[in-house]
């Protein structure tokens, strides 16, 4: 059952990749409106995420919130921001971001296929502490994927790639959650001494994308209604992980 559910959601995460197809038809400033409600929505499930999934899981199952977790939480935010400064890995939640470059094509997939594989770990290990805690886990990163897969497909096609060969080459890096997840389940019962400081680093993750990466692109646009708007995505992205809660 574990194994279903891993690769089930593995295989959805990857078919986000091929969101670009539904996009070819918007124009830039309809697509960029789009992007934007997604990143205030990622923001909520990414923090519901961490504060009612993950830690609560590990608390449930130690019984406390000791040090040791406590520490791992920090220790996550630092190894995604060390990565997002040595491998480059580039959030752009624009089609028209000015980060679009030639130079960046090759970073951006190595920073994607790295990030990729990770999801696919952290998938596999999230269904390993239970099928609830997996579900949450797979939607939360579904809701961060969805404005980055779009951003990378403007990186590819922006870079010189004709829109279908970007489409593949992001479905194809997009694969590696699959490894990643394969790898977990593989592991299996083994990676259960790791899982401790696993599911609070990845919460530090979590919390890192999207008070790092995405809330700062929220400030771009301060129009008052606009900003109604985020605040409202962000409390539904917040119900959705806060209903998978009480519901699972």
């Amino acid at each position: 059952m574990v194994l279903f559910y891993t690769i089930a959601s593995v295989l959805i995460i990857s078919a986000l990749s091929l969101v670009g197809i539904f996009t070819l038809s918007l124009n830039v400033n309809r697509l960029n409106r789009l992007i934007h409600y997604l990143v205030s929505f990622a923001v909520g499930t990414l923090l519901g995420g961490s504060f009612l999934h993950l830690l609560p899981e590990i608390i449930s199952a130690s019984g406390k919130f000791s040090t040791f977790t406590a520490l791992h939480v920090p220790f996550g935010i630092l190894i995604f921001f060390s990565l997002e400064k040595f491998v480059r890995w580039r959030h752009c939640h624009e089609i028209n971001c000015e980060e679009h470059s030639k130079h960046l094509v090759p970073m951006n997939l190595l920073g994607d296929g790295l990030h990729n594989f990770m999801d696919g770990l952290i998938i596999g290990a999230s269904y390993l502490v239970s099928i609830p805690v997996g579900v949450a886990t797979t939607i939360a990163i579904a809701f961060h994927e969805l404005p980055q897969e779009m951003g990378d497909f403007g990186v590819l096609v922006h870079g010189g790639f004709k829109k279908t060969k970007a489409l593949q080459y992001n479905f194809l890096i997009s694969l590696l959650a699959v490894a990643g997840a394969v790898i977990a389940v593989l592991v299996g019962p083994r990676i259960y001494m790791f899982i401790d400081a696993l599911i609070p680093i990845t919460a530090g993750g979590f919390i890192y994308i999207a008070c790092s990466d995405l809330i700062p692109e929220l400030h771009r646009k301060d129009k008052a209604i606009e900003s109604i708007i985020q605040i409202v995505f962000i409390i539904l992205g917040l119900a959705v992980m806060w209903a998978l809660k009480v519901l699972i």
